[in-house]
């Protein structure tokens, strides 16, 4: 099986070794290509170089991402369920109804990214670092956020029913109006928390 590696290709030369059943492009440079509304299932990207890549719309469900670096991508509405994210770098990027459900996004780097209205459910986001991202009304239920760091960020109408918050940064985290059934906060610190008309119920 040919491995592609460390190497800079355009758009089309994916697409197009990719037709053809080659599935291995570890740690490819691919920077502000447009890659929307592609299919690429079970892809594997680990390492790759990613940067300011748009994939709207694009399947990357089961794809390999491991370490890859997407900062400042535009993932809209991409399908990356069951993917495999860990230690990946999605800083600022744009994740608006994303899926990205059933992902391992442990200790993943999610600063300053927009996940307004994604689906999380039963992702694992354990030690990934959320700081000051946007989750406004994401489906986040089942979610793994054991130990991840989220401070300032907005989860404002957010289903965290049945998530597990234990050992979670908190720091200035917004949860107006978000779904906190279910969720054991014995082991959170809540000082500095707005958990203004959360909803509670049991």
């Amino acid at each position: 099986m040919i491995i592609w590696k460390a190497g800079c290709m355009d758009a089309d030369e994916l697409l197009r070794r990719y037709q053809t059943g080659e599935r291995n492009f570890t740690q490819i440079c691919l920077h502000s290509v447009n890659l929307s509304e592609v299919c690429l299932a079970g892809i594997n990207l680990d390492r790759a170089s990613l940067v300011n890549v748009t994939l709207s719309h694009s399947n990357l469900s089961g794809a390999n991402l491991i370490e890859a670096n997407l900062a400042a991508s535009c993932l809209w509405r991409t399908n990356l369920s069951g993917a495999n994210l860990i230690w990946t770098n999605l800083k600022a990027a744009n994740l608006i109804r994303a899926n990205l459900s059933n992902v391992d996004l442990h200790k993943a780097s999610l600063q300053k990214s927009d996940l307004r209205l994604a689906d999380l459910q039963n992702a694992d986001l354990s030690g990934a670092d959320l700081s000051y991202a946007d989750l406004s009304y994401a489906n986040l239920s089942g979610a793994n956020l054991a130990g991840a760091n989220l401070h300032a960020v907005n989860l404002t109408g957010a289903n965290l029913n049945k998530a597990d918050l234990s050992y979670a940064s908190l720091k200035k985290t917004i949860f107006f109006k978000a779904d906190l059934s279910n969720v054991d906060l014995s082991q959170v610190n809540l000082k500095k928390v707005d958990l203004y008309e959360i909803l509670v119920s049991q």
